[in-house]
């Protein structure tokens, strides 16, 4: 578990950076935010192409992978339902309660509870030598059906904020398109898979999406087409062929181990991206004490009234991730399945992104304030949470 103590306080450390970095001044400021967001693009690229490099995939078991969508689902849609509803019953007031406005915030600002960070996710599980267990294989697919739900699950939302726009049916069409590329391909593409080539990939890809992104942009400044990288890299990691006689799953027991090639120089520089991606997780977090202060609203709350709805709304968030302790449970224990619950309860770049988004809609207040620190307090429990998930797992470790 020492690897997984050293990306906590990675994680630990840039989510405290992150709070002085406003601090140097807007010269500074914005395009060192522009340069930590597309570094995290970067890093979290070349983690899923190893991901998607040691996912298998069993044409035997559609039915199954039908269930795992729909369990992905509820993991995507219930933190968010749970966390607007929250502000909107809680933190707002009985007359707003009809308003479409506040529905519209609340909604939006609450998107930040539903996807699971899948960098940190992969990172700390393979860290803590887990790769070969049940709930590893079911948490990648679920994590990756999770990005893929909340994706969808935003497209009424942007409905209700810039009405019918042709890109958000751009979205879905690349979307699926990617998945059908990952079924029809999988293990066909004959290209090098040393780091090098792998980083390589992964700034390719960061390139396009970026391009598509700020192209879309001069389109329609409003509404851009903005797609994650974790999809694409995790595809072309499925897409990526094998050498003949490599076993990807050689290592997977290892504690210390990362998804990619098992030479000792590949984990090395794949433990190294991890950590980087940690710390750079961390610095994606806005400077709390600038949001606060520009809240009109934010001094009618005391600071032990704010820590209940922190702590409140941090519980629903991962009550809402709880559901897939109803399922599996003809091929799984109890602790088996509360693991994967707790497992996908790690947050990271993606929230902090939705409220950064958030903020830049004008909306703000005391429902942003708990928004930001209950995803601080998130943030800095998910060493804590892989602890959980070895723990439940000990018994299926030493066997």
């Amino acid at each position: 578990m020492k690897k997984v103590l050293i990306y906590s306080i990675l994680l630990i450390a840039g989510l405290i950076i992150s709070q002085y970095l406003g601090e140097l001044g807007a010269g500074f400021f914005k395009p060192a935010t522009e340069i930590i967001r597309l570094l995290t693009v970067f890093c979290l690229g070349f983690i899923m192409i190893h991901v998607g490099y040691e996912f298998e995939i069993d044409r035997s078991r559609l039915k199954s992978y039908a269930v795992d969508y729909g369990v992905a689902a509820t993991a995507a849609a219930f933190p968010w339902i749970f966390v607007a509803a929250y502000f909107v019953f809680i933190l707002t007031p009985p007359e707003a309660w009809g308003s479409f406005d506040t529905w519209k915030e609340s909604l939006l600002a609450g998107r930040f509870a539903a996807p699971t960070s899948a960098g940190i996710l992969f990172s700390m599980l393979s860290a803590a030598g887990l790769s070969a267990t049940w709930v590893f294989k079911k948490l990648r697919i679920l994590a990756i059906f999770d990005d893929l739900d909340t994706v969808l699950l935003m497209i009424p939302l942007k409905m209700m904020i810039v009405g019918l726009k042709w890109q958000l049916g751009v979205v879905v069409a690349i979307m699926f398109a990617q998945l059908w590329m990952a079924w029809k391909f999988m293990r066909r593409l004959k290209l090098p898979i040393t780091w090098p080539w792998v980083m390589v990939y992964s700034a390719g890809l960061t390139l396009i999406t970026e391009i598509v992104y700020l192209t879309s942009k001069l389109i329609d400044e409003v509404v851009s087409v903005h797609i994650e990288i974790l999809l694409p890299a995790f595809v072309l990691g499925c897409m990526l062929a094998r050498p003949e006689g490599h076993d990807p799953h050689a290592d997977d027991r290892r504690e210390g181990h990362q998804e990619g090639p098992e030479a000792p120089n590949e984990q090395k520089v794949a433990s190294m991206v991890s950590g980087i991606f940690m710390l750079l997780v961390g610095l994606t977090m806005p400077p709390i004490a600038q949001v606060l202060g520009s809240q009109p609203d934010g001094s009618s709350f005391g600071w032990g009234t704010i820590a209940v709805h922190v702590i409140l709304i941090t519980l629903l968030a991962n009550l809402g991730k709880m559901f897939p302790l109803f399922v599996y449970k003809k091929e799984s224990s109890w602790r088996e399945r509360l693991a994967i619950c707790i497992g996908m309860w790690p947050r990271g770049e993606v929230g902090a992104g939705v409220l950064i988004i958030s903020l830049s809609y004008g909306i703000g207040g005391i429902m942003i304030t708990v928004a930001m620190l209950s995803l601080a307090l998130n943030l800095l429990l998910t060493g804590l949470f892989i602890v959980f998930v070895k723990k439940l797992l000990a018994h299926k470790i030493s066997q």
